[in-house]
Formats: C-alpha cells, structure tokens, sequence
C-alpha cells in the first residue's frame, strides 16, 4: 500500500508540474469534502479545471485511464459542484480533465493528459 500512495502522490505532482507547464495555476491539492476527494484544481485562462490524476508503474493493469469510469466521472462532476458552492465560484465556467501518468521503473513518465472528459 506505501509503494501505491507514494506512485499516487508523485504521479500528482508530475501532473501539477505538467499543468503549471502548460500554463495553468494550480489552487488545489487533494481537495475534499464528505463527497470525497479531488486531486488537482487549476485556473485555464477563465476556466475552472478539476483534474483528477491516475498514476501507474507499468500496463499490467489496464491504462491509467481505464480505472476513470461513468460513476468516477459522475462523482468528479458532484464534487465540481460542491467545491464551486463553498469557494464561491457557483457560476464559474468548469471543465474535468483526466492526467495519465506511467512511471516505469527504468524509463521516464509518461504523461496523458485528456481535456474535457466529463
């Protein structure tokens, strides 16, 4: 389990980094609320992006995106919703992205980024 949450937080920051890259500015880090959890929150220009990020070692299970199903999607959608209520931001304009991340042992990560999943 120590080695699964140590890939998730780093697969995080990669993603935040990959964000910042792109120009975006993170606000959030692990956002919750009886709801549950968002990874990363950033700024696109106008845009409020809610992110939610999967990382992997290798393929052995599935793509890092094939574990961000319907009711993932439905849940991220929710807690979009729930986090614009309490920051205030109720008529933001919001998008949820998917970040892939796949940290083989011997190799660079890869990184995915899907705009628009939901």
């Amino acid at each position: 389990m120590a080695h699964n949450t140590e890939l998730g937080r780093h697969g995080e920051r990669l993603a935040a980094a990959h964000l910042e890259a792109r120009g975006m500015s993170v606000i959030e880090r692990n956002w919750r609320c009886r709801l549950g959890e968002i990874d990363l929150i950033a700024r696109d220009g106008g845009v409020v992006v809610f992110v939610e990020v999967k990382a992997r070692s290798g393929r052995g299970y599935g793509h890092p995106f094939e574990a961000i199903t319907p009711l993932k999607l439905a849940r991220l959608r929710r807690l979009a919703t729930a986090w614009c209520e309490q920051s205030g931001t109720g008529s933001a304009r919001i998008r949820i992205d998917a970040i892939a991340i796949t940290v083989p042992r011997d190799a660079p990560a890869v990184i995915e980024h899907l705009e628009g999943v939901s």
